[in-house]
């Protein structure tokens, strides 16, 4: 680039002097066109010198860039995990192309195993973290593991009317593997006293729920409110009999309004079978 306009600011000097000498007369015209010539060659060479800084410039520009860009992605090919964790599975191996969101590797916590809890809408009445509860491995079918209602989550299955909460350790046992089926118990807050029925007597007539009343010898259907159940098969009834009340819990045949009926204490073996 000096050199250049150096030979430019030579050929308009000399350029100068010529015209004044071809004024004077005493060069020829020819001359003075020579040396005209020189200068315009001398004005290309310049402005190519200076396309040709530009170029460089805006090279050295995206270089510079390409640079910063390779920095920030060697800064980001070593892949940190955010905790301590267990490999469970590499989806991609060394060497591969990944893009954006791809999963590389996945991570489990063994410290923060949950199991997942379905229980029916209509039962989940009660359900709150902080429930204790027991967790059996299907591993370990005789050893109850203590745990806690964790989290519940606020989206329930809309298909199998389920609500879902997460289920965890108090101390993660040792040797459990991630997928295995477990049976979770929940021990739900004491209830206030109320009457218990066998879930046998509970019927449904009409869409009421109810349970057939022996009034005067004679059945009639009372509808009842409900309220928890056991495991071992007795529900609470919230609203509709008294404790004097006398309810059918098994009939063999359906009952009517009225009917006649022979009510035993027990069931005998070929009375039970249906």
């Amino acid at each position: 680039m000096s050199d250049a306009t150096a030979r430019r600011a030579l050929a308009t000097a000399n350029t100068r002097r010529n015209q004044d000498l071809a004024r004077q007369n005493f060069i020829s015209a020819g001359a003075l066109e020579a040396k005209l010539q020189e200068q315009a060659s001398a004005d290309a060479a310049l402005q190519s010198a200076q396309a040709n800084l530009a170029g460089a410039g805006q090279d050295l520009t995206r270089l510079k860039a390409d640079r910063d860009a390779l920095a920030q992605q060697r800064s980001t090919v070593r892949l940190l995990a955010p905790f301590d964790a267990v490999v469970t599975s590499r989806d991609a191996e060394a060497g591969s192309i990944v893009v954006a969101g791809q999963p590389v590797l996945r991570l489990i916590d063994p410290a923060s195993l949950w199991v997942t809890l379905r229980v029916d809408q209509g039962r989940s009445a009660g359900l709150a973290t902080g429930l204790k509860g027991g967790i059996v491995l299907r591993s370990q079918p005789r050893t109850a593991l203590p745990g806690q209602v964790a989290r519940i989550e606020l989206l329930a299955d809309s298909v199998t009317e389920e609500r879902i909460a997460q289920i965890a350790f108090t101390q993660p046992p040792a040797g459990v593997s991630v997928g295995e089926m477990a049976e979770v118990t929940l021990q739900l807050p004491a209830t206030a006293p109320a009457l218990l029925l066998p879930n046998a007597a509970v019927q449904h007539q009409q869409g009421q729920t109810g349970v057939w009343r022996l009034r005067d010898g004679k059945p009639e259907f009372v509808p009842v409110t409900l309220g928890v159940q056991s495991l071992d098969g007795q529900v609470q009834v919230l609203k509709g009999l008294t404790q004097d009340d006398h309810v059918v819990i098994y009939s063999e045949k359906a009952l009517k309004p009225g009917a006649r009926v022979k009510v035993v204490d027990t069931l005998t073996a070929s009375e039970a079978t249906p």
